[in-house]
């Protein structure tokens, strides 16, 4: 988020009432009469904008620019996942509930890795077909349905069980995300544990250590 200063209207508006005051009440036949009122108008813009400087406000940061690839399918890929992370975002500043925003900053994170590896590794799209056409929307509906009755001013018994329901349901959908970007390294890391196997066993051949390096197998698993 960038915060900036958002001009007050009170500058403007006091040299609008200068212009309907001059126009009335004093005479505007001469050049000098204009000068005289613009000369006023200005230094009446400048003290007004000194007192009041108006409020400091949050806005969003820009989006970067998107990098297409060139591949369609891939291109469309991140298109819908830029739009599906600004709901997020969007829902998230509607959302007060610190532990629900919590868990949606978490939720777009974990959306943006995912895209960002399928760009780099267009053969992984496969893998969040379900990902994309089912969970992500599900989850977005989710939120969107949180957010809206998040603001009503009475809640019954109805709208309280179903926030409850939502919020109980977001560790789990946490969990989901998780799961589902780690899935995508699985090639990744059998390769490394088949790296791992073969230079195990290449360094015992030639006796170049003396103590299997199972621990580090493990780790990779």
């Amino acid at each position: 988020m960038a915060r900036i200063r958002k001009k007050s209207a009170v500058p403007v508006y006091t040299v609008a009432v200068i212009w309907i005051f001059w126009a009335t009440c004093m005479p505007m036949y001469k050049i000098s009469h204009f000068i005289w009122l613009i000369l006023w108008s200005f230094l009446a813009y400048k003290l007004t904008g000194l007192i009041w400087r108006g409020k400091w406000v949050e806005v969003a940061d820009p989006e970067p620019e998107l990098e297409l690839t060139g591949n369609a399918e891939v291109d469309e890929l991140m298109l819908q996942g830029r739009e599906a992370i600004r709901q997020m975002r969007a829902l998230n500043a509607k959302i007060k509930d610190k532990k629900i925003s919590q868990q949606i900053d978490r939720l777009e994170n974990l959306s943006d890795s995912i895209f960002q590896h399928v760009a780099k590794n267009p053969g992984k799209i496969s893998q969040i077909r379900k990902f994309m056409n089912y969970y992500l929307p599900t989850t977005l509906k989710l939120l969107n349905s949180y957010a809206e009755l998040s603001e009503q001013t009475v809640r019954g018994k109805n709208i309280t069980a179903t926030m409850a329901k939502i919020e109980s349901m977001m560790e789990t959908i946490v969990v989901a995300f998780e799961k589902q970007l780690d899935s995508l390294f699985g090639a990744e890391a059998l390769d490394i544990s088949t790296d791992i196997t073969v230079l195990e066993g290449m360094l015992q051949r030639e006796g170049l250590t003396d103590e299997p390096i199972g621990d580090i197998k493990q780790f990779v698993k």
